[in-house]
Parts: C-alpha cells; structure tokens; sequence
C-alpha cells in the first residue's frame, strides 16, 4: 500500500507538472489557427568569467553565518553596519541555530531603510541563473548544505554569497563567512549541496533594478510559478532517483508552498523514509507545517521532542511554534502557550509566534 502512494505521488506529480491548474482537457483536439506566433529570441551567451567586486568582507562570529553573509551582500550597495546589526534583528539569542531566507529577506526589505536596497528569495535554482544574476550585477546568497575540511562537524545548512564564476575552471567564486573571502568551490559541489535547501537563492538589488530583474527571472518572477518550476525540477530528480532523500524532501517543500499538503505529506514521509541528515529540522521546517495541516498532530508534536533531544534543536525557535501550533489544535491551549511564550523569549522578532500568541492570549 505504501509502496502504491509513492507511485501515485509520482504520477500526481507529473501531472501536475503538465497541467497546473486542471484547465486543459487533455482528450481535447487542437483546433487549427492562423495566430502569428511571436518567436521568443535567443538569450544572449553568458561570457565565460564574470566577477563581482566592491564588497567589504567580515568573518563570521560565533554561529553567525546568517547575518554576516547578509552584511557582506549588502555592503556591495554601501552598507557600513557590520555582522552584529543583523543578528540583533535576526537572532537576538546568539545559540539561534537557524535563521530561514524569508527572515533575512524580512532583514533587508524593513530594516535597511538608509539604502534603496530590496531582496527576493525563489527556489528551483539553477547554475545557469546564478551566472546570469552575477552578470547582471546581482549579489547571490544561495543556502546549502555544509561540512567543509577540516572540522567535520556533521551535516549542517550554511549562506553563501556568490560573486563570480569561471567556465575555464568550473568553480564559483563565493564570500564563505566560514572558510574566507574568495572562496572557490567547483559547479559540482554547488549543485549537489545547493540541492540540500530545494536550490533556494536570495538576490539582492537596487529598487530601480526590480523591473529587469523581474525580466531576467522569466517565469520564476512569479511566486507560484516558481514554486511549480521548483517542483518539476525536484521530481524529475526523484525520477532519475528513486533513494534521493532531498529530491523528496524537495517536492515536499515546493508542495507545501503551493498548499498541496495532502501530496506534502507523501513525499515527507518518503524523504524520511529513505534518510535525512539528522539537522535537517533545524533548518526546513515543511514537515511540520504539512502534517498540521493534515491533522498529524501528534507526529509533528514527536518531531519537535526529537528536535528538543538531539544537542541543538532547543535553540531553533520553529521547533517550538510548530508543537504550540498542534497542541494549539490538541485542544492543548495552556501547552501552547507556554510554547509560544518560549519563542518570543527567544526571538521576540518572530512574528508568527507573536501573532499566534497575540490569538490565544486575547481574552485572558
């Protein structure tokens, strides 16, 4: 029966791939028509080498690659604040495990208001858009996966910002607030780690460049449309193969953004199934969302003890308002709460907590 559901996954998966939004009668005939198509030009050839400069890099501090990838992005625009105005924003707590794209996104587009500088964040990348963002003059902050020599700490997520890459090499240029300022890694090693985190990619830029970066993203300009595109990509991986956890994990996730949560939770179970980096929910939080969507209460509830047991999750504020979230719906109120309460002492800047306790506490 199991083994049936991620069949079907898969089919439902293509499917939807080939018809979004169910509008198209797939038995319908083609009519013929005299309509002038309009050819779609060529893109202009990407030159093989192209480097950013002008940034001011800093180290990161202690558990600070977030915040510190951040500030040397933004310093491409002239910013002059160093590492620590960030953190204090994005987490307050310095043991914060975690801090998610749409926080830093958050970071730029409310908090640094001196500069006419926005972000975006999609997902789906490619390294074929990496290269065509830097050629634009785009600063890249791209999440992946991490354990560089010669620590070895184990499987965790990390920021890079790309500035630059070289066909003749095969590598991309980086500012890796761990390793150091000009840090190279190969295309191999991007696309592989890259795919840790769905290919999900922060751009920075100027408000008066939005228009041609809006351009230059084609169809991914649209948030759900690039979550479909990320969701093609992710199953066409599953289908090349079977036993890859993250391009399971991956059609969860993009799932999930386009609130298929039935379907999430297949493809969640299956990543899980085959085998995920013990960390992992420190960082990706859709399980969680997906299964209180679909009233798996309790399995959401076991993974966030299991987060809270295993050395580091009890600094990832999601841990504790994804429970508060399921006992909310438990009928577990006054547990909720006291989750809640934990966030917001944690990090007072994240805002669902704050909202959903706002709610729960109203009549008291």
């Amino acid at each position: 029966m199991e083994l049936f559901r991620i069949i079907f996954l898969f089919f439902v998966a293509l499917a939807f791939m080939a018809n979004p939004t169910g509008a198209q009668d797939a038995t319908a005939t083609a009519e013929p028509t005299t309509e002038v198509v309009e050819i779609t030009p060529e893109p202009t050839p990407l030159p093989a080498s192209h480097l950013l400069t002008g940034f001011n890099y800093e180290p990161q501090g202690w558990n600070n690659c977030g915040p510190a990838t951040l500030t040397i992005g933004l310093s491409y625009f002239g910013y002059t604040d160093n590492q620590n105005r960030a953190a204090n924003f994005l987490k307050p707590n310095r043991e914060d495990k975690n801090v998610s794209p749409w926080q830093m996104s958050e970071f730029v587009n409310t908090r640094v208001q001196e500069l006419p500088v926005y972000s975006l964040v999609r997902m789906g990348g490619t390294l074929e858009r990496l290269k065509a963002l830097l050629v634009a003059g785009y600063p890249v902050i791209i999440e992946a996966g991490y354990d560089p020599e010669p620590d070895r700490l184990g499987w965790m997520g990390h920021y890079l910002l790309v500035i630059g890459y070289d066909d003749s090499t095969q590598q991309f240029t980086t500012h890796d607030s761990y390793l150091g300022a000009n840090t190279r890694y190969s295309y191999a090693d991007i696309q592989k780690f890259w795919q840790h985190f769905n290919y999900t990619y922060i751009v920075l830029y100027e408000s008066g460049a939005e228009p041609a970066l809006l351009e230059l993203l084609g169809s991914d300009a649209d948030p759900v449309q690039n979550a479909q595109n990320a969701l093609a990509l992710a199953t066409q991986e599953a289908t090349n193969n079977r036993e890859d956890a993250f391009a399971w994990f991956n059609m969860g996730t993009n799932f999930v953004a386009l609130e298929l949560y039935d379907r999430a939770e297949v493809a969640y179970d299956e990543a899980r199934r085959i085998g995920l980096p013990w960390r992992m929910l420190w960082y990706q939080f859709g399980p969680f969302e997906a299964y209180n969507e679909r009233g798996r209460y309790e399995d959401v509830i076991e993974l966030a003890t299991r987060n809270l047991n295993d050395g580091g999750g009890q600094y990832v504020e999601e841990t504790y308002y994804y429970a508060a979230v399921a006992r909310q719906a438990l009928g577990e109120t006054d547990r909720a709460v006291n989750n809640l309460r934990e966030v917001v002492n944690f990090n007072p800047n994240f805002t669902p907590a704050q909202e959903l306790l706002a709610t729960l506490t109203s009549g008291q």
